[in-house]
């Protein structure tokens, strides 16, 4: 006869799910950050960058949004240790691995944000900038990106919220983040369906506390009279 749920989830479950838990933090904040800064950079360049560096940039984003992530963390782990150049290949951990895959994609959507919103700012500003004696990337870091940054925030941030929902992503390369660690769970004890509806009520948590500290983030760069209402 099996254990009850609450003491199979307060003696093996909750304790399992909260290791899982750490590990996924640690890919989800390292890519989340990766992905916030490639996908500004990537973004400031496909608008303002010489043309050589606009198409470089244009091809990133559409190899990465391009190809399904599933691949892309297989390459990394699984493919990279294979390419070398007169000399041993290169060998992630897992968690690198699953950090270096994650913070490329998110960049190349995050990209597609910033980049929208630095085309929704006057370039009147811009020239506004430059006859009071900046220069052009004094103005873009200066005017025009904290403006575009302001605009592109829910986006960004929707993209990290998915970040943390296909993180479950990492347990196919042995990273034993939340799901895999359920999954383990779950095969030892033949107890899938308390196993996996407790795993989703860990992400769900998970989502609603990033949500919250997102809209705290929106509400602190918010300018009053310069934003639109909420409805």
């Amino acid at each position: 006869m099996s254990t009850p749920y609450l003491e199979f989830l307060k003696t093996e479950l909750a304790p399992g799910l909260m290791e899982g838990l750490w590990t996924s933090v640690l890919v989800i904040v390292p890519s989340a950050l990766l992905g916030v800064v490639i996908g500004i950079s990537a973004g400031v360049l496909r608008v303002y960058g010489p043309k050589p560096v606009r198409l470089l940039a244009n091809g990133y984003v559409s190899l990465f949004r391009g190809t399904p992530l599933v691949v892309q963390v297989f390459f990394w782990y699984f493919a990279l240790p294979y390419i070398s150049f007169n000399g041993p290949g290169i060998v992630l951990d897992p968690i690198e691995a699953a950090v270096l895959s994650f913070g490329l994609c998110s960049g190349a959507y995050q990209s597609e944000y910033i980049r929208g919103g630095l085309n929704s700012i006057k370039r009147g500003q811009i020239r506004a900038a430059l006859a009071l004696g900046m220069t052009t990337r004094q103005a873009v870091m200066s005017i025009v990106l904290p403006q575009a940054f302001r605009r592109a925030l829910p986006g960004c941030g929707n993209e990290i919220i998915y970040l943390i929902k296909y993180s479950s992503l990492a347990s196919i390369i042995t990273v034993n983040e939340l799901t895999g660690t359920a999954t383990t769970i779950a095969k030892n004890t033949w107890r899938n369906i308390e196993v996996f509806c407790t795993l989703g009520v860990y992400y769900l948590v998970l989502v609603t506390i990033a949500s919250w500290l997102l809209r705290l983030a929106e509400d602190a760069m918010s300018v009053p009279g310069f934003e639109r209402p909420r409805t």
